[in-house]
């Protein structure tokens, strides 16, 4: 009797079935640092990840081709300025037909600058609020019908401790921050059951980079603050989001911090 090679009916029929039952998950700010390590970890579950960039498309080539390599057809990245209402939509639209399927959105883009009160300008404003909670909240809205589609789908939102306990000179971060924590539990009561929403709240995990960068006194301030006396990396954040994603099916609307016991400390 003649097995079943990779082109008959019913090896490809099952193959296709097996490909459409992996879970998918979108995240965004995902080329490097906290939201790579989320990729990686979703990945080495066996899910398939689609991994957003705007100005880190070598990153996210290298993340994907490394994914890849280790599980062909596994990951893809896709490209968008989310300060461009337009290219959310498109960005939406792109997640939901690549696999035919999207199980988790993780909303993990962020703008973090300084923005010292008396010199702060509309457009960071603008620049802080759209990729911290009007991206979010559209990107959302806009994958709602597939997420709900899962049966199991499920967003998390990556907020920051300082939305609680701001930050010096950063108050326009801050009070993105906060919106995105108060869009949380919004949407947790919005879309439930359907759809879970939760967040993870990071403490001093990775220190900032670029135009966000902090000095080294800053630094060494902040840890003064943290019981662990560390950094935590981005693996800790990692960890929590696939746990709110895989790890339990009856927790929505909650932020869970990951800050090293920073926020008991007052």
């Amino acid at each position: 009797m003649a097995s079943a090679c990779s082109d008959s009916p019913i090896f490809y029929a099952i193959g296709r079935r097996l490909m459409t039952d992996t879970p998918v998950a979108l995240i965004t700010g995902a080329a490097k640092r906290v939201g790579a390590a989320i990729a990686e970890q979703l990945h080495g579950l066996g899910w398939r990840v689609l991994v957003h960039c705007h100005r880190s498309e070598s990153d996210a080539q290298a993340l994907c081709q490394r994914l890849n390599a280790a599980r062909a057809d596994s990951a893809h990245y896709l490209i968008a300025d989310l300060a461009d209402a337009t290219a959310v939509e498109t960005l939406a639209e792109q997640a939901q037909t690549h696999w035919g399927r999207l199980d988790a959105l993780v909303n993990n883009a962020s703008n973090f600058y300084p923005t010292a009160f008396g010199d702060a300008r509309q457009s960071d404003w603008d620049s802080l609020f759209a990729s911290n909670v009007r991206a979010p909240f559209f990107l959302s809205q806009a994958l709602v019908p597939t997420l709900a589609r899962s049966g199991a789908g499920a967003i998390v939102n990556i907020i920051d401790i300082h939305a609680e306990y701001p930050l010096q000179d950063h108050s326009i971060y801050c009070m993105a921050k906060a919106a995105n924590a108060a869009m949380t539990r919004a949407l947790a009561k919005e879309l439930a059951p359907a759809i879970r929403v939760n967040g993870v709240s990071p403490g001093a995990i990775a220190w900032p980079e670029g135009s966000g960068e902090m000095s080294e006194a800053m630094q060494a301030e902040i840890l003064r603050s943290v019981p662990m006396g560390r950094v935590g990396g981005v693996a800790a954040i990692a960890e929590a989001v696939v746990f709110l994603l895989t790890g339990t099916g009856y927790i929505t609307g909650q932020i869970i911090a990951v800050d090293g016991g920073r926020s008991v400390w007052g």
